[in-house]
């Protein structure tokens, strides 16, 4: 073939190539990726009671407390650290028993939960503390009221209710002023919580000139008061107190009615409950008084939503400490927000510069973990129901009864309502 041809033939082909080409549309330019969704993690939350046994009603209303915020946090599609966090509760049965309550601490550490709401009881978070600290793990009570939890000096031990320093000698002016007590016998259930109320009680008492005509020991297993209560009727005390929980208390109500004893009878948080009326019957328990750390449940800042939010998860009414539970687990929820990570070393230092507000109202921690403002709450049956009677803000903090309770800054106190005082003079 002749160059000329070949080359004619060439040129003819490209010709061809690019006519073909032209034809043909150019490829779409490649697709931009979607976002990413953010990153899911579980982040495990400890809830520790008694949920079994005689405390078990008061160790379930904490537990549901808590799982209903958690509930809510999960509805809420909380983000942490640009990660969607997923939280779940674990929770654990420590019986009210302050050996078992250790053992239940090292599981939930084992775990890996990044938190603990609980123990109840002061006897079992107090041990549990410990275990708690060592493995860096921040721990909030809902309930626990003996000044030696957070006397321990640990960085991960708090509370979200005023403690027994406050507590005991509110109940002690209270009986004096109020009531007009001039002897009192004093009953506690040898716990930690019960011991501790009581001791902070008697000695403000007795710093106010009250008598303190006896002075008897039970147990928070004892059903049978007859003995003690006989012995104290010989000596005829104007009122009773007792530290202790509902399923002592109410018992011990009952026999005094059966025994004729005419004193009055006032108690702690641990008694201040539904159960305790049914315990006592309601003839007995009429007129019989408590304190709780908190404001009443209805005067809460949150406390109607929440009444009316737990009624309508768990078909039953709020027991005692669910508000608090609910609240701690937002405290710590709060605290992994500021400090952008579920990581219990980093938001830990977080805890103790909470400033919330709560369910049960402003939250924030003094340097030792109590709560800076704890109202106290004292309530009088009447009717068979537990009614407010008086509200009492301490003005700082009491100092335990080792340590001159008698010596506590007056409270200031909200005027009792006129129809609750009367019926407590009753």
């Amino acid at each position: 073939m002749h160059k000329p041809a070949l080359r004619h033939t060439l040129i003819a082909s490209l010709v061809a190539a690019l006519l073909a080409a032209c034809g043909q549309e150019a490829p779409p330019p490649p697709k931009a990726e979607a976002p990413k969704a953010p990153e899911v993690i579980t982040v495990k939350i400890g809830a520790a009671s008694p949920l079994t046994g005689p405390q078990a009603h008061i160790g379930i209303d904490i537990r549901n407390g808590v799982q209903l915020a958690i509930d809510d946090a999960n509805a809420a599609n909380v983000e942490i650290g640009g990660k969607k966090v997923k939280f779940e509760i674990v929770a654990e049965d420590d019986e009210a028993n302050p050996t078992k309550a250790t053992t239940v601490a090292q599981k939930l550490v084992d775990a890996k939960v990044a938190a603990v709401v609980g123990h109840f009881n002061s006897g079992a978070s107090i041990p549990a503390s410990k275990i708690y600290a060592d493995a860096g793990i921040p721990q909030i009570s809902p309930a626990s009221t003996n000044p030696d939890y957070t006397l321990k000096g640990y960085k991960t031990t708090f509370r979200v209710v005023a403690h027994d320093g406050q507590q005991g000698p509110v109940l002690a002016r209270f009986a004096a002023k109020t009531l007009g007590a001039k002897t009192v016998a004093v009953i506690d259930d040898s716990t930690a919580y019960g011991q501790g109320l009581a001791d902070n009680f008697e000695a403000t008492a007795k710093s106010l000139g009250m008598k303190v005509v006896a002075r008897e020991h039970t147990t928070d297993k004892d059903t049978d008061f007859k003995a003690i209560l006989t012995k104290i009727k010989g000596r005829k005390p104007d009122l009773i107190m007792f530290g202790g929980i509902d399923p002592q208390a109410g018992p011990m109500v009952k026999q005094m009615k059966d025994l004729g004893i005419k004193a009055k009878y006032i108690g702690g948080d641990g008694m201040q409950t539904p159960n305790f009326i049914k315990l006592a019957g309601e003839a007995a328990a009429e007129g019989v008084m408590a304190s709780i750390p908190g404001l009443p449940k209805d005067q809460m800042p949150g406390g109607k939503a929440f009444l009316e939010k737990f009624k309508a998860k768990f078909n039953q009414e709020v027991e005692l400490f669910a508000p608090m539970g609910y609240d701690a687990v937002m405290v710590f929820i709060d605290a992994m927000k500021r400090a952008g990570s579920t990581d219990p070393a980093k938001f830990l230092p977080e805890v103790g510069k909470t400033n919330y507000q709560g369910v049960i109202g402003p939250i924030a921690f003094d340097d030792k973990g109590d709560l800076k403002v704890g109202p106290i709450t004292i309530y009088v049956v009447k009717g068979g129901k537990w009614e407010p009677l008086e509200i009492v803000k301490p003005e700082g903090d009491a100092a335990p009864a080792a340590t001159a309770a008698a010596g506590s800054a007056p409270a200031a106190t909200a005027p009792a309502a006129p129809a609750a005082a009367e019926a407590a003079k009753k």
